[in-house]
């Protein structure tokens, strides 16, 4: 990694390496300074720790092919229990992955569509979306505004028979 490389920084997205220079204890490992851009927040990993955390390269064209397919195909299994969807959302997101986020985006999504969803299974399918967009916009070189739209219009298609089965 070197100063300006773009990279995923896990359950934050897209980031800039501004800096890299010495940990002041001397250990000889080096600080990678990130500016997540999304929020312009700036923040110090020990470049061992980098890989550890899940800070990687954003993904591949042929992986953004992978995750179109995978959100066009209509299998999702969402546990109806709240806190053990929830939890499980939560180490998705955690994990940095973007096939991991499409999960979480594509059962929330599905979930909406079939009962109201809780402020934070909301906030939480905001965030997926976000960084889905925003990862694969960057990697395709490609409006975010149109990945977005993409990205809806793939689930609305994949789900569009889905009713209702849960009692609200």
């Amino acid at each position: 990694m070197k100063i300006g490389d773009k990279v995923i920084y896990p359950n934050q997205g897209l980031s800039v390496i501004e800096a890299i220079g010495k940990e002041s204890s001397g250990e000889g490992s080096n600080i990678i300074h990130l500016r997540i851009i999304a929020n312009n927040t700036l923040v110090q990993i020990s470049s061992s720790m980098a890989t550890e955390i899940g800070v990687r390269r954003p993904v591949s064209e042929g992986s953004i092919k992978k995750i179109f397919m995978f959100m066009r195909n209509g299998a999702v299994d969402v546990t109806m229990d709240w806190k053990g969807r929830y939890k499980e959302h939560v180490n998705l997101m955690k994990s940095g992955t973007l096939f991991d986020v499409a999960t979480v985006m594509k059962s929330l999504y599905y979930l909406s569509l079939i009962k109201p969803l809780s402020f934070r299974e909301k906030k939480m399918m905001e965030k997926a979306k976000e960084l889905l967009v925003c990862e694969i916009s960057e990697a395709a070189d490609v409006p975010s505004s149109k990945i977005e739209h993409k990205l809806l219009g793939t689930l609305a298609r994949c789900f569009k028979d889905a009713k209702p089965r849960v009692a609200i």
